[in-house]
């Protein structure tokens, strides 16, 4: 079959299924904790909106908040987050990357401009777009996601996720258009590509991801003994991603085991290099790279082990002890008094102790992983 029919049978496909969407009922919570969990995310919201246009340009770095403002909606069933949700994707056209000349497409590259179509980073959008769509089903809210996707899942390439980041931004999306549209061929790309980054970044001894290949030991040696160093939040966007593809792969997928594995090898990793104060520092294996807290690492790790114990994949007498620990820090260090989430290190791609790391550090993506930790946190209370 022609690519162009293949294309045309995925969005048929998606057209047909998608009566069939329907979004959950919010969780009732009952417990005091779950209870002041919800005023804190409450509180949260109202600072970053207050303070952020939701009309901006849907890179990674803003849309990584809104998959945390899109859990908030679901747990809360707050109109308000689901109307900020809106007028960002109608801001972005409900596109990422805007490049219509397929032959001009690119991803092996970093790259802000609009040819970078199958780079993750402006693909992560299409999270939201999908879950918007399943609010309500207008064909507008999913055809540059199901043009780019399903363009990619019929390409022979696999090497679209060279950085650890990439599987937080781009890997959930073939999971989560597969809810829509049944397609098997998605879940066999997202795979398949999967093992690729896997093969490259996984490190079996330490239990963790290196951010990309530069970093693979020894081309980068940490203070310590000269040991690898591994990028907290790098690590961060793995464990998140493989939580939300594990939360929508089908339960009987060949794949599934293998999904499993890592992340339970991953969050073994994790925990294993908590900090005494509940946070994770930049450099995981040697906080002299890089002293002092970090928000959005400690905020996508906890959201990872918190669902992971929510649903059945983490033994909770395991990781209870290091799920407190860092929710006393999210809600009591990182959490400041106005709303905003501080001691969130800037846009950058490792330990950088150059960087200004303190109570004023925000960005859109620290707020988003705090959104989503605290979310885990409410169900985990309830």
């Amino acid at each position: 079959m022609k690519r162009t029919a293949i294309l045309a049978a995925c969005m048929l496909t998606a057209v047909l299924a998608s009566a069939q969407c329907l979004s959950p009922a919010p969780p009732v919570l009952k417990s005091e904790a779950a209870k002041q969990t919800v005023e804190m995310i409450e509180k949260v919201q109202a600072y970053w909106q207050s303070h952020n246009r939701a009309e901006c340009r849907g890179f990674w770095d803003n849309a990584a908040y809104f998959t945390g403002n899109q859990a908030a909606y679901e747990l809360t069933g707050n109109q308000t987050y689901l109307d900020y949700a809106l007028r960002f994707a109608n801001h972005n056209h409900w596109s990422g990357a805007t490049e219509r000349d397929k032959s001009k497409w690119e991803y092996k590259t970093y790259g802000e401009d609009m040819r970078h179509v199958l780079f993750a980073d402006w693909q992560i959008c299409f999270q939201v777009y999908i879950d918007l769509y399943k609010q309500e089903h207008r064909p507008e809210r999913l055809q540059r996601t199901l043009e780019v996707m399903c363009h990619q899942a019929n390409l022979t390439e696999r090497d679209f996720w060279w950085w650890s980041d990439a599987l937080y931004m781009g890997l959930p999306i073939f999971t989560k258009l597969y809810t829509i549209t049944g397609d098997q061929k998605l879940l066999d790309k997202q795979f398949e590509c999967f093992e690729w980054t896997d093969s490259l970044l996984f490190d079996k001894d330490a239990q963790l991801y290196y951010r990309d290949a530069k970093y693979i030991w020894p081309k980068v040696k940490t203070a310590c003994n000269g040991g690898k160093s591994f990028w907290a939040r790098g690590d961060g966007w793995v464990l998140a991603g493989l939580a939300k593809v594990l939360n929508d792969l089908p339960k009987d997928s060949k794949y599934r085991p293998f999904y499993v594995k890592r992340f339970q090898q991953l969050a073994e990793g994790v925990a294993r290099c908590q900090q005494a104060g509940g946070y994770w520092s930049r450099s995981m294996l040697c906080e002299d790279d890089a002293p002092g807290y970090e928000t959005s690492g400690t905020a996508f790790f906890t959201y990872g082990m918190l669902w992971g114990v929510n649903n059945g994949l983490l033994p909770a007498a395991k990781y209870k002890p290091v799920i407190e620990k860092a929710w006393k820090y999210l809600s009591e260090t990182a959490l400041q008094a106005d709303g905003s989430i501080g001691y969130v290190q800037p846009i950058g791609e490792k330990p950088d102790p150059t960087r200004t790391v303190d109570a004023h550090s925000q960005a859109p993506f620290g707020t988003g992983a705090w959104l989503l930790a605290a979310c885990e946190y409410a169900k985990f209370s309830k």
